[in-house]
């Protein structure tokens, strides 16, 4: 069990659980420990969302990794994705963004990447932690010539703008439409800096909404995990389109022309048939999480595609894509990962995909939506005793009442059970035809479930 790091590495309230003590260790025992088979002084960058703390958090990380020895590329307000794609560009020996993602501004960050532009493995975060706790630190310490130093590299902006413009500017032209206007809700977060820049190199006509920053606002009622204001932004101004991204842009959802939402499942089944079409989607595959939607299962097999399943987490859809070959695959969040252009969720990059999948085949958002019809889906949370959350498989009463639900839905429906890896909880998740019905089934089984483990 890890002590600092999570599924999406460190995430606290800064300041008094995410301190700058905290933070200068884990960015001294992680120069050394990303760059301890580097023959060369390591180059770290640095990047952060829109947050109060961001410039705290910074300040620490700048210290520790300068004390380790490493030279530190500062490339302040910049996307989850930017962060990763310029890591590889520059050949960086690793990267931090500092973010929390989706969560409310109190809270903040810590996740690190490696020279690949990849989220650190598992077991490197271990490594970290072992370092940070061994009382190693202070040999860890550069001295005379061999301290770090910093710089600014807020001009790097322009490279990630020009990794959109060299994939995009064609296709956008050629496909170009007058009267085609997007939405963009940046979340008052990281895409902020840099989404006008890329939506106006390319010509794609839009109006923006919550990009004005004030170090609070992130996430406040806004973005993908808010998409009420998006919603009614898009009918009321009678745009084609709405697109929403999180704090740290590496998720993106979407509103069609109807105000109606495009999940993630709905974007990969859109950006999968785009893809399938021209020949480029490697092994007519999508990779998903156990999370995803029955419709999007049952659009692949009506379309002889293969839906591959794992377990919940984008670092877990990355794995199965790398180890396989596959280019396409996310999560419901938004989080798509494409693995042809960036080895992370990038939510720019999502939109574009679709808005070229819009411009190339002519149709309305509303109509590429159609293409999957969503299963109603209730999630219900079961409070258990926290030693027995894993023993759902083993109770004969709940094992038999999940094998009758799975009777009755016959294909039509879906029973996911999955213990919380941080929390006293397990989660029932139910997928059917109607929401009344599953809702009541859902909580009939937490209780069950409650009953039995406690």
């Amino acid at each position: 069990m890890r002590k600092y790091f999570g599924t999406d590495g460190i995430r606290r309230i800064a300041n008094t659980e995410l301190t700058p003590e905290l933070v200068y260790k884990v960015a001294k025992a992680g120069a050394y420990v990303l760059s301890k088979h580097t023959d060369h002084t390591p180059t770290i960058l640095i990047g952060r969302d829109t947050r109060i703390s961001g410039t705290l958090i910074e300040s620490a990380m700048v210290a520790g990794f300068l004390s380790y020895g490493a030279n530190v590329k500062l490339l302040g307000v910049l996307p989850t994705p930017a962060v990763a794609y310029l890591t590889r560009k520059l050949n960086a020996d690793a990267s931090v963004v500092i973010s929390a993602s989706h969560n409310t501004y109190e809270f903040n960050g810590v996740k690190y990447f490696s020279n690949k532009g990849m989220k650190i493995l598992d077991t490197l975060e271990e490594e970290i932690e072992e370092v940070m706790d061994s009382g190693k630190l202070d040999e860890l310490t550069a001295i005379n010539d061999k301290i770090g130093v910093s710089e600014y590299a807020l001009d790097l902006i322009e490279e990630y703008v020009y990794f959109f413009r060299k994939h995009f500017e064609d296709v956008i032209e050629n496909n170009k439409k007058e009267d085609f206007v997007v939405g963009i809700d940046t979340a008052n977060g990281a895409t902020s800096v840099v989404a006008e820049k890329v939506f106006k190199t390319l010509g794609i006509k839009y109006e923006i909404i919550n990009n004005h920053p004030n170090g609070i606002n992130i996430n406040q009622n806004c973005g993908s995990t808010h998409l009420d204001e998006l919603k009614k932004f898009v009918v009321d101004n009678q745009l084609s389109l709405g697109i929403a991204y999180d704090g740290d842009g590496d998720r993106c959802l979407a509103v069609d022309e109807k105000g109606n939402e495009i999940d993630g499942d709905k974007l990969l089944a859109i950006i999968s048939s785009n893809l399938r079409e021209k020949g480029q989607l490697n092994k007519d595959t999508i990779v998903a999480t156990v999370m995803s939607n029955l419709g999007l299962n049952k659009y692949a097999k009506s379309n002889d595609l293969t839906l591959l399943q794992t377990s919940v987490g984008d670092r877990y859809v990355l794995e199965k894509m790398l180890q396989e070959g596959y280019n396409l695959g996310g999560e419901q969040s938004g989080h798509i990962i494409l693995l042809d252009y960036n080895p992370t969720g990038d939510g720019i990059l999502t939109s574009l995909m679709l808005i070229k999948a819009i411009l190339e085949t002519n149709k309305k958002a509303s109509e590429l939506g159609d293409i999957v019809k969503l299963y109603p889906q209730v999630l219900v949370n079961a409070k258990v005793n926290s030693g027995k959350k894993y023993d759902y498989e083993k109770d004969s009463s709940i094992k038999k009442a999940i094998e009758q639900l799975e009777k009755e839905f016959a294909g039509n429906g879906r029973v996911l059970i999955r213990p919380s890896g941080t929390e006293p909880l397990v989660r029932v998740m139910i997928e059917g035809e109607n929401q009344e019905d599953i809702t009541q089934k859902a909580q009939e089984l937490a209780d069950l479930i409650e009953e039995k483990l406690n």
